[in-house]
């Protein structure tokens, strides 16, 4: 196997796309050269076989969502209240969203991952493992609300995340910041800041 990692990164990247775009069945070793733009078999020298791209396109995705470490940087900076949650929870959407390809190619890997066990249990212990860390960050933070906030935000957002993204007529962008707002509102209710503190 091949131990390059630019290119092994570049063959990842390139197989998000080749899954977002044709979905599980359309990914092959040769979708995916072609995409890279490199020669034929190149992918075939880096991953054992289609199982192996698989999860390592689940890694692939987590590492290019890593938030901004100035971002995670400003949480400990200011108030921990719920307007700073909700400027996370704006970041976090907007994050994701932007990175729709690889939103849709997740997508591509739960789907799979019901017919796959093996991808099944790595896409569970990495999920898990974002699930569990994000509640530790929250809590550590001294960010308001419990475990059971981070969760039921991560539940509400990751829908309104999949509808932005696969049907976006249902609810226009111009109201995605008022409806992330309002999920934070409700799933943690409290004062907002005065107006002009940080």
């Amino acid at each position: 196997m091949r131990q390059n990692p630019a290119r092994r990164a570049a063959l990842l990247d390139a197989a998000i796309e080749v899954l977002a775009r044709e979905g599980a069945r359309g990914l092959t070793f040769r979708a995916v050269d072609v995409e890279a733009r490199v020669p034929n078999g190149t992918a075939s020298n880096y991953f054992d076989n289609r199982d192996d791209l698989l999860t390592q396109v689940g890694h692939r995705f987590y590492e290019r969502l890593e938030p901004d470490p100035g971002v995670m940087a400003a949480v400990l900076e200011g108030p921990r209240d719920r307007d700073r949650v909700t400027e996370l929870m704006h970041d976090l959407v907007d994050r994701v969203s932007h990175f729709r390809s690889g939103y849709l190619a997740l997508l591509e890997l739960r789907l799979e991952a019901t017919r796959r066990p093996e991808l099944r249990r790595l896409l569970t212990e990495r999920i898990r493992a974002d699930v569990e860390a994000n509640i530790s960050h929250h809590t550590q933070a001294g960010l308001p609300g419990d475990a059971t906030t981070v969760v039921l935000l991560y539940l509400a957002l990751n829908w309104l995340i999949l509808e932005r993204l696969t049907l976006p007529d249902i609810f226009p962008e111009d109201q995605i910041h008022t409806l992330v707002t309002d999920v934070v509102e409700r799933i943690l209710p409290g004062p907002r800041r005065a107006t002009g503190s940080r």
